[in-house]
This record gives C-alpha cells, sequence and structure tokens, in this order.
C-alpha cells in the first residue's frame, strides 16, 4: 500500500507524528510512505526510517499557493498512492491529496473539508484528550480500537554529531545538559531566561556543562541567559541557537545527557532521541502535548489561570513560569538521572 501523509508545519508535531508513521509501518510490512511538508519541518522525515521520500511543500506557513498545490498534487498522481492522511486541519492541507486524486483521503473534521477529504473523523476530544493519540488514530478505521501510541525515535548521525563537534570547539568528557529557552507560539510558553540560568548554575556546581539550543529567534533569550551568568560560569556554557540547522540541533542533542526546555519542538526532538527531558509548562497542558519519552518529567505551577492557550499572558503577569523556581526544575532532573547513570 502507498500513502502519503501531510504532515505539520510545528516541529513538536512533526516529531508526533513519527508515532502514527510506527503504526502504519507495523500494519504493513509492504507500506510505501512519502511525507510532505513545509521545509520547517520536512528535513525531519530523513530520520524517521519508515519514510521513503519526502517532498518538501515550497510554501511558506500561512500561505494557500492554490497554483503551487495543484501542480505539486499533479505530479503526486504518478504515485499512484492508494491513501493520503491529512494532520493539519486547515482547508488548503487537503488540497494536494484532492488534485493528486488520490482515492481515500482520511483526517479529521476541520475547515471546510467535506468532498477534499472523503475518510473524515469526527473528533471525540475527550476520549483523545493527546494529540499524539488523534494522530494515530487516523491510521485506524473508525471504531476500532486505538493502538497504543509508540513514542517517536528518530535517528541521530555520529559522523555529523562529531563534525559539528569539532566545529563549535565542544568537548563531551563532562556530562552535558541541553537547555532549549525558545518557544515559537510566543512569549506565555517561555521559562524566564534568569531562571534558565539560575538552572545552569545549580548543573555547573555538579560538575555539569550546558549547551543552549535554539533558532534564531531565541538567540535573545540565550543571549540573556549567558548575560546572567559570570565570566567562569560562561566558560561552561556553548551557546549554539542559530548556528544550527534543524538536523544538526538533532545530532548535537544526541550528544547531550539530559535536556531541559519549554513545552517546544525541540522538547519533542529530544525526547525522541531517547534523552531524560523535563519539560517546563506555562500556558500550554501536559495534557495535550507531552513530552512521550519513557524518562520524562513535565513542571508546572498549576495556577488557577493555567493553561490558557494564549501567545501572551492575558492577565500581564505571567506567574505560572515567573514564579517557578530553578531548584524544582533541577529536582526534576535529578530524580531522572540515577536510573540512566547519568551523574558526573
Amino acid at each position: 500500500m502507498r500513502v502519503l501523509l501531510i504532515g505539520p508545519a510545528w516541529v513538536g508535531d512533526m516529531v508526533m507524528a513519527h508515532s502514527l508513521v510506527q503504526v502504519l509501518a507495523a500494519a504493513d510490512p509492504a507500506l510505501e510512505l512519502d511525507l510532505l511538508a513545509p521545509a520547517s519541518t520536512a528535513p525531519l522525515a530523513a530520520r524517521m526510517s519508515e519514510v521513503a521520500a519526502a517532498p518538501v511543500l515550497p510554501l511558506g506557513h500561512g500561505a494557500l499557493g492554490l497554483a503551487t498545490r495543484r501542480g505539486l498534487g499533479r505530479d503526486l498522481r504518478r504515485r499512484r498512492f492508494d491513501q493520503a492522511i491529512v494532520l493539519p486541519n486547515t482547508w488548503k492541507s487537503a488540497l494536494i491529496p484532492w488534485f493528486a486524486r488520490i482515492p481515500r483521503r482520511t483526517g479529521w473534521r476541520g475547515e471546510w473539508r467535506h468532498g477534499l477529504l472523503n475518510d473524515i473523523r469526527s473528533l471525540n476530544a475527550t476520549a483523545l484528550p493527546r494529540l499524539v493519540d488523534r494522530y494515530v488514530a487516523l491510521a485506524r478505521p473508525v471504531g476500532a480500537p486505538l493502538p497504543d501510541a509508540p513514542p517517536p525515535r528518530l535517528m541521530a548521525h555520529a559522523d555529523s554529531a562529531r563534525a559539528l563537534a569539532a566545529r563549535f570547539r565542544l568537548e563531551t568528557d563532562d556530562p552535558v545538559l541541553a537547555c532549549c529557552p525558545g518557544a515559537e507560539f510566543g512569549p506565555s510558553k517561555r521559562w524566564p531566561p534568569a531562571s534558565f540560568a539560575a538552572l545552569i548554575r545549580q548543573r555547573i556546581a555538579a560538575g555539569w556543562q550546558t549547551w543552549l539550543f535554539g533558532a534564531a529567534g531565541d538567540a535573545p533569550a540565550t543571549a540573556d541567559i549567558m548575560d546572567a551568568l559570570t565570566a567562569a560560569e560562561r566558560e561552561r556554557v556553548h551557546d549554539l541557537a542559530g548556528r544550527t540547522s534543524l538536523l544538526e540541533a538533532v545530532d548535537l542533542l544526541s550528544c547531550c545527557r539530559a535536556a531541559v526546555s519549554n513545552d517546544s519542538g525541540l522538547m519533542h526532538v529530544a525526547g525522541a532521541l531517547g534523552l531524560p527531558v523535563v519539560a517546563v509548562y506555562g500556558s500550554s497542558s501536559p495534557a495535550f502535548t507531552p513530552p512521550l519519552g519513557a524518562e520524562a518529567r513535565t513542571v508546572s505551577l498549576d495556577l488557577p489561570c493555567a493553561p490558557c492557550f494564549q501567545r501572551r499572558c492575558p492577565l500581564g503577569h505571567l506567574d505560572c513560569l515567573r514564579r517557578l523556581p530553578a531548584t524544582r526544575v533541577d529536582n526534576a532532573l535529578e530524580a531522572l538521572l540515577p536510573a540512566r547513570g547519568c551523574a558526573p
């Protein structure tokens, strides 16, 4: 069977899509699966062993690009897919499978998609509270028992990691904590830089070093973290924000012993690499998009105003994150480390 998977535009969602990919592959050993996604997330398909091809949707986030979608859909007709599974809920995301004349087009009910999808599902959000389970459910017929979602697993390239470590003059003799202080969604998901700095200070005292990960847009946050540290402490920290591609970040994360992250795409990447992960939650909910690795902890204050799912704190104080002490995050990290043997 040939399946075209329409992937999401957010890195974390793309990582979680690998749970669906694994379920599809387990059900059909002869599966040929292509994964179509925007340039922001398509590179991750190269680290999913079950994916045969990963064509890139050459459109920016939110762009309709009707002519582009029509042309790409027509090009995909020659692949003769049996089924398309559309993960985003937007109307435009269902256009390419329709233009490609794929006979079975599966997805959740969304924006005016009747006709574009012909295997359309109605979501019971109470029965499927986690996004990953909503993805996996699309692999099964309506009403069929839902399999457990296998945790995502991304491949890392050791040769690339060694070359990158040499390029950035990174050493791995001491245990490395990956800190991911960004969150593309907005500031209401970002633990303050001063809090990350306090955590890093505690890890340095325990003999660790820290690598800061993020996109170019996260560089101001990582710069603030560095500014909050002493000159001696900065010797134990490497700021990589904006200096790596997504796949380079994957390979460097694989060198780390553990990760502390906001609710972000890199949180899911770290978990999919098998790292112990402590995830900090403010405006979002760990019930919806938790880290999926076996060695993961979530930390939040559970304030009455949270989760609000807003990009910016509607009350103006961001107490859900500002009041969360670094000691609590460090304690959660320590609780994960003994079982893995990550002590320095």
